[in-house]
């Protein structure tokens, strides 16, 4: 099992970056995929979930309306588009079947975000 997560950089508050993560090992179509995010100094927290009949939760509420969580299972990808970027949104992202079904304790190297002028 592996997650490899991408499409992290440096951008300016306001803009956009589109966060990809590739799964292999196992096939996304069967479990729930989530997005989390680690802040500087601060514990890991869930951002958005995709269920495997692709109803989709935002589980933070400063990121609803300006992130969205998609997947392309025959590619095994999942998707973070994500819009009018805000500091608070600093930090490393991670992907994960949302309840460790698969990945147990796996966390992949995850994909730097950072948001400043």
């Amino acid at each position: 099992v592996q997650l490899v997560e991408s499409g992290g950089g440096l951008v300016h508050p306001g803009g956009s970056l589109r966060l990809s993560c590739v799964a292999s090992g196992f096939a996304i179509r069967e479990y729930a995929m989530s997005w989390y995010r680690q802040a500087p100094g601060k514990e890991r927290e869930l951002v958005a979930t995709i269920t495997s009949a692709d109803g989709t939760k935002y589980d933070l509420d400063s990121v609803k309306g300006r992130f969205t969580i998609s997947r392309d299972v025959a590619k095994d990808t999942v998707y973070l588009e994500m819009n009018n970027l805000k500091p608070d949104d600093t930090g490393v992202y991670y992907c994960k079947d949302r309840w460790g079904r698969i990945t147990h304790d796996y966390w992949g190297q995850g994909t730097q975000v950072t948001v400043s002028s």
